[in-house]
Order: C-alpha cells, then sequence, then structure tokens
C-alpha cells in the first residue's frame, strides 16, 4: 500500500513537471549574462531579458526566464554591456550613401591633396561629372577658399563639383560653371557666388549651388538602392537602429519604404521631408506615415548656411570679416509662412539654424505658429550659436537637436569667426538642455563620421579625437555620461514622437539594442572613442556581428 501511495505521488509530480514544462511561453531571444543599461526612468541595469515577435517581453534573471519561457535561441552577452539601440538624431543617410559613389575628400591637407585625390578616382572610374565631397579650407595650411584654374589645369573638360565638408559650399572647375549657365551677373538670395578679380572664382556658397545640382545627372533606381543599402550597413556597423534623415526627396522615402517592406533595407528611418513645393504638396496632404520601420511626420528646413563657410546668418558681422552678416536661405517672412502651414498640417518642423539671427528668426516664427499647440515637439537643428537672451525659447515645444562633434570640428576656428563674446552662447549643450530639458543628439553624417562613439566622446570630454584641448573645450557646456547616452536613445526618440516604442530597453518596446566591448558609463574617458561594437540587433534580428 505504502509503495503504491508512493508511485502515486511521483506519477503526479511528473505529470506536474510535464503539465508546467507544456505552459512553457515560448519566446525568439534570450539575451543574458550581460551589464544592460535600460536607460528607464530610472537608469536601472539589467542582467537578461527576453524576445518576442521583435518585442521585449520580459527583464529579469536568467534563471526566472529560463523557468517562464522556452527559446529559440540564446545570445551570451559575455558580460559585456548592452544599450539600447542608438539614435542619431541628425544625419544623412542617402547622402553618405551617394558619398560613397564619390570622391571623398575629408582629411584632405590642401587643394593640392584634393586634385591627386579627384584625380586617382576619375583614373580609375571615368565619370563624365566628377563629383566629391569633404574639404575643408580651415584645416589646410593655407586656410583660403580655393579656385576653379586650379581644377582647370587638371580637368579641362569635364565638370567637377566638389562639396565642402558642411555641404554648404561649392568647389567647381569653368566647365561646371559654364553648363551651369554661372556668370559674375549671377545673383540668388540665400547665398552668393564668390567673385575673384570681377568673375566667379569657382566657390558658390549655399543658394547657386542649386544650379550645379541642376545639370548634375541624376542617379539610376539601381544606384540609389545600392548607395541607401551600403549607408545601412555602414550604419549599424557602428550600432545605430534609427537614423534620422535631415531632408528627403518624395522619390528616396518612397524608396525607402519599398526596401524595408521588401526586408532589404533593415535599418529604421525618421525621414525628414525636404522643403520643395512638390514635397510638401504629396506629404501634408497626405498627412504622416509610420511603419515599423519609417516614419514621416516632419519637413526639414534651410534657415541659414554655415558657420565654416560664412554661410551662417549673424546679427553683427563675422569678427574676422568686415561687414559680412552671412544670409538667411529662408527669410522671416517665408519662414513664418511655413511654419503656420506645416503646423496646421500637423506635421514638426526641423529647421537648420547655425547663427544667432537664423535662430532667433527660427524661434520667432515656431512661437508665431505653436500657440496653442503644447506638444508639437518641434525642432531647431544645430542650435549653434544663441544670443544668452534667446536661450529661453527652447522647451520640450521646441527642442535642441544638436551634434556634438561639431564642436570639436569647430573649436579651432570659431572664435575667430563669432568673437570672444558670441562664444558663450556656441555649441551650449548644457545650456539647452537646462532649458529645453532634453538634448536629441547626432552626427550630421557626411559632415562628420558616422561613429557615434565619437558623439558620446565629444558630448562629455569635449576634445577631439587627439585628445586636444588639455581640460577640454568650454567643459562648462559638456554633458554628463548619463545625459549623453539619453540624448542618443530615448531623449532622440522622445523628440521622432517615439519614446513608447524604443529609445529604452523596457517590457513591450522594440528589441533594437547594442553590444559594446566596454561599459561607455565607467570606461576611462579616453577610452570612449575606441569603442567597438560586438553586435547590434534590430527587432531582436542580429543585424550585424563583429568579430
Amino acid at each position: 500500500m505504502k509503495h503504491a501511495m508512493r508511485n502515486t505521488i511521483l506519477l503526479v509530480a511528473a505529470l506536474s513537471l510535464v503539465a508546467c514544462q507544456q505552459h512553457k511561453e515560448t519566446a525568439d531571444l534570450l539575451v543574458t549574462n550581460a551589464n544592460i543599461y535600460t536607460v528607464n526612468d530610472n537608469f536601472d541595469t539589467a542582467e537578461s531579458f527576453a524576445v518576442k515577435d521583435g518585442l521585449i517581453v520580459a527583464i529579469d534573471s536568467e534563471e526566472s526566464l529560463e523557468a517562464t519561457y522556452d527559446f529559440a535561441q540564446i545570445y551570451d552577452a559575455g558580460g559585456k554591456s548592452i544599450f539600447p539601440g542608438l539614435i542619431d538624431a541628425h544625419a544623412h543617410l542617402y547622402n553618405l550613401g551617394v558619398g560613397m559613389q564619390q570622391v571623398d575628400l575629408v582629411g584632405t591637407t590642401g587643394a593640392e591633396d584634393v586634385i591627386q585625390k579627384v584625380s586617382s578616382f576619375q583614373a580609375e572610374k571615368q565619370m563624365s561629372f566628377i563629383q566629391g565631397r569633404g574639404w575643408d579650407q580651415n584645416d589646410w595650411d593655407v586656410k583660403e577658399f580655393p579656385t576653379k584654374e586650379m581644377l582647370d589645369a587638371v580637368f579641362p573638360d569635364t565638370p567637377v563639383a566638389l562639396r565642402r565638408i558642411d555641404g554648404h559650399a561649392l568647389w567647381v572647375n569653368s566647365k561646371a560653371l559654364e553648363m551651369s549657365g554661372i556668370t559674375a551677373d549671377t545673383k540668388m538670395p540665400g547665398g552668393e557666388v564668390v567673385l575673384k578679380d570681377g568673375e566667379p572664382s569657382g566657390i558658390l556658397v549655399d543658394a547657386p549651388m542649386s544650379l550645379v545640382g541642376a545639370i548634375i545627372p541624376p542617379l539610376s533606381r539601381e544606384l540609389q538602392t545600392e548607395a541607401l543599402l551600403e549607408a545601412a550597413d555602414r550604419c549599424m556597423e557602428l550600432g545605430l537602429t534609427t537614423v534620422n534623415d535631415a531632408g528627403l526627396s518624395r522619390e528616396v522615402i518612397e524608396l525607402i519604404d519599398s526596401l524595408q517592406q521588401s526586408n532589404l533595407l533593415k535599418l529604421r528611418v525618421y525621414a525628414m521631408v525636404s522643403n520643395y513645393p512638390d514635397n510638401l504638396d504629396h506629404f501634408l496632404s497626405k498627412g504622416k506615415i509610420k511603419t515599423p520601420r519609417l516614419n514621416v511626420r516632419s519637413v526639414k528646413v534651410y534657415g541659414d548656411g554655415a558657420l565654416g563657410s560664412r554661410g551662417a546668418a549673424m546679427r553683427s558681422p563675422y569678427s574676422d570679416q568686415d561687414g559680412h552678416y552671412g544670409a538667411m536661405i529662408t527669410d522671416q517672412e517665408t519662414l513664418t509662412a511655413l511654419a503656420k502651414r506645416i503646423a496646421y498640417a500637423g506635421y514638426q518642423m526641423n529647421t537648420h539654424a547655425i547663427g544667432d539671427s537664423a535662430n532667433i528668426a527660427v524661434m520667432r516664427a515656431y512661437t508665431e505658429a505653436l500657440k496653442g499647440k503644447e506638444d508639437a515637439r518641434w525642432k531647431i537643428e544645430h542650435a549653434q550659436i544663441v544670443t544668452p537672451a534667446d536661450f529661453d525659447y527652447f522647451s520640450l515645444n521646441i527642442i535642441p537637436s544638436v551634434q556634438p562633434t561639431h564642436a570639436t570640428s569647430d573649436m579651432y576656428w570659431a572664435e575667430d569667426r563669432v568673437g570672444s563674446e558670441r562664444i558663450k552662447g556656441a555649441y551650449a549643450f548644457k545650456t539647452l538642455l537646462n532649458k529645453a530639458g532634453i538634448v536629441a543628439l547626432g552626427t550630421d553624417f557626411p559632415v562628420e563620421r558616422v561613429n557615434p562613439m565619437h558623439t558620446f566622446y565629444a558630448a562629455v570630454a569635449r576634445k577631439d579625437l587627439q585628445q586636444y584641448p588639455e581640460g577640454g573645450f568650454r567643459m562648462e557646456e559638456a554633458l554628463s555620461r548619463e545625459e549623453t547616452i539619453k540624448g542618443m536613445t530615448i531623449w532622440a526618440a522622445y523628440s521622432n514622437f517615439e519614446e513608447t516604442e524604443k529609445g529604452s530597453i523596457e517590457v513591450g518596446k522594440m528589441a533594437d539594442f547594442v553590444v559594446l566591448d566596454g561599459d561607455l558609463m565607467q570606461m576611462a574617458e579616453d577610452q570612449i572613442p575606441n569603442t567597438k561594437v560586438l553586435a547590434t540587433f534590430i527587432g531582436g534580428e542580429a543585424v550585424y556581428k563583429g568579430l
């Protein structure tokens, strides 16, 4: 009898165990043995989480999760640090890809170096129209704009157009000027044909660049596709899971959507519509577009040009060029009318503003258009030089979207441009954060390098990659490590109206995350730029795994 009773108890226990196993839920992925920074409200850390159908479904210990789920796959992070997928709040994904099909002129040491690189490129590619990007005369020994004659000597019959690193100046040869109809008499508001001895020098600033753009042969759909996919691969290799593309045509936005829907383009894109009449007529009447990978609900507008080419609009003349104020690309009246139209359509307005005059013009237009609107989340892209009294315009309704590496790229010459007083309102990330409550952080690639570790380092250390200057550049405007990672994740997501679906590792959010070989929150400051991405996951799928 005792044996029968014992056997019955064992049978019941066995059946109970089987029942428990049968009632386990299934999940796609267990991420475990990790130092996980969730970036939730409490900035909690964790060791494991579960993923199902692309979403995070539980965060707990490995033992607890394995008791609850049967996993199709386990990712053992080997104790490495995991952060939410990184978001670049201001970049140019498509331009990066297009640039990968052109001459890379970043880091060139002078006009002769540029011409040598262009010559080597042309010898290999034999292009009918030569394009390149990345030169910066401020990095040269001779810090003056180059001239058309330098290009004419090597390329007398093939048009050449080489964009400055900031995208706001173009160096062209005589053939390109001839084909685009540009002469000494060409005048366009919002830019300049720079003259030398009464003739076009070969440098175009802002608006007249469009005349050259109009004669450049368009890329085929095949090359556009190749550009997008190559650029996305580069981003994912560096830990980016969402990129805000600051200015796209309808054609490219629709191509991105097509590639995402066919699962060829894994990267998520927050697409800002370029401010052209056809684009606005289409998208503002169509309304917002939202898929799991694409978000179209904003318009990119240019307020002014760039500081490096002296195109940024300033309230007082440039300190290093008497009588020169830069220029507005979009004047105050047009800005205000455009802001009202965008607000009426329920879209977000994201405006490039570098100079102090451009910043106040944009803020006035925003303030007028946003009367009665409390959750617009409009952005000022760059917010680079702001008059101290104007910082009060910033809030959760008017958000600063800034690029920390711009500060460390410009710091060598920025004070020469604006003087010792105006520099106090420049690259003021901490002040902007204190006024707005958040800052969205990006790179503006390909103006800067894609690598988000450089963004983190520039925000925290305010130094270049050679650790200059000792003590950092205007360290009163540095961000803490926690503020910086928030700016690259949850705050960037908030600025995109996506904080409930991404930007932190929390239950119910997309399983977008990055695995790093070091702990950004604890490592020695000078090691931050050397941090490597071991793996990038989007929706629980490993879209990049390093060696």
